[in-house]
């Protein structure tokens, strides 16, 4: 497909006004194609002139514009030409269009566990065009009505409340304006749970196969959904702006989630039949909160270009992690956000391809360009940005910009320039001095805390970087347990100072540790003086604010990162400081961090086996430290039991030798840890995994598993594990699979995530190559789709030598690749680049 340029966009906006769609589906007709019709009304601004419609079409079968016949065989790649338009038009596309297996589209489903068939439609970012003829750019907003046929017991879901219409057919009532990204759709013979609340209608939809979990599920569900929307209603003078509100939880899903307005749609994923925690049942939560906040940021108020996308996803995840803290019993969001997602954003901006949050227009060129703008610098520093401008503004004057950007924009476009406007204007503040370094510069500034000798001086913090930071010193003396925190001080540092000078009272009497942007109100690296380096070293465990512990840990991994900490002492201060950890969120990320990136990346091959042994004995601590059975926190299952799951899957990750495989197979046996947590088919999967990587496990005893675990998960379970066994034929046979361009999305991220293995480094020593090579091919051939999913889940991330980097840097100096291509696999070759590094500085 050709991507729409901002130019073409530009000109199209000028030139059209779209006054509304009428969409006709009709997925009836087997299991390749399903029938579109489009009925789409617009103007034209200049009567005579030309532009052009964008549709993917298996075969255009017809269209009319104005009653005039419109030459299929005109239809260039994904743009059909539309000339001599009037001042009011009206055109007809009848075409049989595709369905999608990687998400993109409509996305058809067959469930292994029940043979029942699922459809949702993921129109974003570009995507519309797949399902129905659109004018496919955020700015022409229009009403979209549409009707679907479907076989009889199936249950159609979409943005507008739906009504059966006799014999299959649904009639979805029209939207308010809307982008055509915005669009969907979802189909099946879904199982679905219904309520009202302040005479808005809501739902939960998944597949059978799993109305067991949403039905255990379905309270804690809808009480974060109405907390959240009584809160928005709260906070927001706008009222919800849709007539119904329905989350459906449709497969494979290539997004977390996706903002349609209406109808939310999550990956299935989110309700899983196993045991879960509770930090990820926050962060269920939190996608919740975050996909509402988009009914007002994104969908009430669209970005004009997608340069902006930050109006929508920077706001959404603030709020996401905000609003779940002050409606529910979530209330350690932040310092979830401080170690998941903040640190990915702090990865993002320090890449050659970072990017403001805001970046112009002409810097995002066309919107195969803007695929890579969707990244953990519009969300985590987006969102972080917006946490520090509450802290310079408060929190009333924010709102009350908020709200004047809502009630001029409704229903409309807007671009970063008017929300300033409507933040100066509330606050008597020119914002735009604010956001020229927040939001129009890129890259990360350091914090750094000094003290003099003698004690009893006041210190001060270093400043590298051009942005200006109002940020808390954390000042902590000893007590009898934990640190104890004496006071919090705020420091103003202006953007332009090397240095400031820290208040007396961080030096009277001389604190045990200052902690600079304790509260995590600031985007920023902090480096510690020698004296409370020390004190973590020790102390860090002892910290009693979660979100305090989160920021010492983010300082060592940047440590670690930027090659001033040895990578091993990470795995030894994780195993010192989290036997004593109470919050399960803090801990699993801690044990997953040294697993994963230090273990397999930074760590050099022969310290490898050591820091395994390591996180197995930290994890038997864990274990042995939290009885079964013991208190939960607030909120839901937490406590004891949830720190016995955390430790229990780390145990499993980090199994090494032949007695971690003895004990794996004990509890196999057994169907339980000992003590807990009982193996449910997660741990089950997960122990198996561990086993075939080991070369402990069949393909034979792949195959029982999988014969006595019939679901969608379960497959790709097997799938996975079978191309993690060590031998030639199972990686040549996984290999094969994942070029046949067959698998879904989802069934080839399986089968990369189980082929590409550190312990298995000899064995697949030749494929390094052949990856590189196979990526340019599906470049090549326009597979984009297949292309992203194999660089974003196939890169061989365990291969941390230079050679691997420079084959990676000849794939992006000879490779013909797209925009958003180019950035990917650019991100994975930085990475590795600084993988390589971080090991010779070792």
């Amino acid at each position: 497909m050709t991507a729409l340029t901002y130019e073409e966009a530009r000109e199209r906006s000028r030139l059209l006004d779209v006054r509304g769609y009428r969409v006709e589906l009709d997925v009836t007709g087997g299991d390749v194609v399903f029938g579109s019709v489009t009925v789409v009304r617009f103007g034209c601004r200049v009567p005579g002139a030309g532009s052009f419609i964008e549709l993917e079409p298996a075969r255009l079968r017809r269209a009319v514009l104005n009653g005039q016949d419109v030459d299929p065989a005109a239809l260039t790649g994904n743009r059909l030409p539309l000339a001599g338009l009037r001042d009011d038009n009206e055109l007809r596309v009848e075409a049989d269009m595709p369905y999608s297996r990687t998400g993109a589209g409509l996305h058809r489903f067959t469930d292994t566990a029940d043979g029942e068939t699922y459809l949702a439609v993921h129109g974003g970012l570009d995507n519309a065009q797949r399902v129905f003829a659109a004018f496919d750019q955020p700015d022409l907003k229009a009403p979209i009505a549409a009707t679907v046929t479907a076989p009889v017991n199936w249950t159609v879901i979409g943005n507008g409340p739906a009504r059966p219409a006799g014999d299959g057919r649904w009639e979805l009532a029209a939207t308010p304006p809307i982008s055509t990204y915005l669009f969907t759709l979802v189909a099946g013979p879904y199982f679905s749970i219904s309520t009202e609340h302040c005479g808005v209608p809501f739902g939960l939809h998944a597949r059978q196969s799993l109305a067991a979990p949403l039905r255990r599920d379905a309270a804690e569900i809808f009480g974060i959904t109405l907390a959240c929307f009584d809160r928005y209603r709260e906070i927001f003078a706008e009222p919800y702006p849709y007539d119904s509100y329905d989350q459906a939880f449709v497969p494979e899903l290539e997004a977390g989630a996706m903002e349609n307005p209406g109808c939310v749609t999550f990956r299935d994923d989110f309700l899983s039949p196993s045991a879960v925690t509770r930090a990820e049942r926050q962060i269920r939560g939190v996608v919740i909160a975050h996909e509402m906040a988009h009914m007002w940021f994104g969908d009430l108020v669209t970005m004009r270009w997608w340069n902006d996308v930050w109006l929508s996803e920077s706001f959404a995840e603030y709020m996401g992690f905000q609003v779940l803290a002050d409606a529910t019993a979530f209330t350690g969001t932040w310092a979830t956000f401080s170690l998941v997602r903040k640190t990915r954003g702090y990865d993002a901006d320090q890449r050659a391809s970072a990017h403001p949050v805001a970046p112009e227009p002409h810097e995002v060129p066309d919107a195969d360009a803007a695929r890579a703008g969707y990244d953990d610098i519009s969300y985590a520093k987006g969102a972080s940005a917006l946490r520090q401008l509450v802290a310079w503004l408060g929190w009333p004057a924010f709102l009350a910009g908020i709200n004047d950007y809502f009630a001029r924009y409704r229903f409309g476009c807007a671009t970063l320039a008017d929300l300033l406007d409507c933040l100066s204007r509330v606050s008597g503040t020119d914002m735009a001095e604010w956001a020229g370094p927040w939001l129009r510069s890129a890259g990360v500034d350091t914090l750094t805390v000094g003290r003099p000798a003698p004690p009893g001086q006041a210190g001060c913090i270093g400043h590298a970087g051009g942005r200006p930071h109002r940020v808390w010193v954390g000042v902590y003396e000893e007590g009898p347990g934990d640190l104890v925190l004496r006071d919090r001080i705020p420091v103003l540092v202006p953007s332009d100072a090397a240095a400031v000078e820290l208040p007396a009272a961080t030096a009277r009497p001389e604190p045990a540790l200052l902690l600079p942007n304790d509260g995590d109100f600031s985007y920023c690296k902090i480096r510690l003086d020698p004296a409370s380096r020390d004190v973590l070293a020790s102390s860090l465990g002892r910290l009693a604010d979660p979100l305090s512990r989160a920021v010492a840990w983010n300082s060592v991994r940047d440590l670690v990162r930027d090659g001033e900490l040895a990578p091993w002492q990470y795995v030894t201060l994780a195993a010192r400081h989290l036997p004593a950890e109470t919050d399960g969120s803090i801990a699993g990320h801690v044990i997953g961090y040294a697993r994963w990136t230090v273990a397999d990346r930074y760590l050099r091959p022969g310290l490898r086996a050591a820091a395994l042994a390591d996180l197995e004995s930290l994890c038997r601590d864990l274990l042995g430290a939290h009885p079964a059975g013991g208190a939960s926190e607030a909120g839901g299952a937490g406590g004891d039991d949830e720190m016995r799951l955390v430790a229990a899957r780390g145990l499993i990750d980090s199994a090494a030798g032949p007695d971690d495989i003895s004990v794996l197979r004990s509890w196999l046996a057994a169907g339980q840890v000992p003590g807990g947590p009982d193996l449910d088919s997660r741990l089950r999967w997960q122990i198996l995994l561990r086993l075939a990587v080991l070369g402990a496990a069949s393909r034979a005893e792949i195959e029982h598993h999988e014969d006595r675990d019939s679901t969608a998960a379960g497959r790709l379970s097997a799938a996975r594990c079978r191309a993690a066994l060590p031998d030639r034929d199972a990686k040549q046979a996984a290999w094969a699979a994942m070029q046949s361009g067959t698998l879904s999305g989802y069934e080839l991220a399986a089968a990369a995530q189980g082929f590409w293995q550190a312990e298995q480094a000899d064995l697949l020593a030749g494929y390094v190559p052949r990856y590189f090579a196979v990526l340019a091919d599906a470049a090549a051939a326009g597979v984009a789709d297949l292309a992203r999913a194999w660089c974003r889940h196939g890169f061989p991330h365990h291969a941390v030598d230079a050679g691997t980097v420079r084959a990676g840097q000849r794939c992006l100096e000879a490779g013909a690749l797209g925009s958003s291509l180019r950035r990917l696999l650019a991100d994975q070759v930085e990475d590795l680049r600084r993988a390589v590094a971080v090991r010779s500085a070792a």
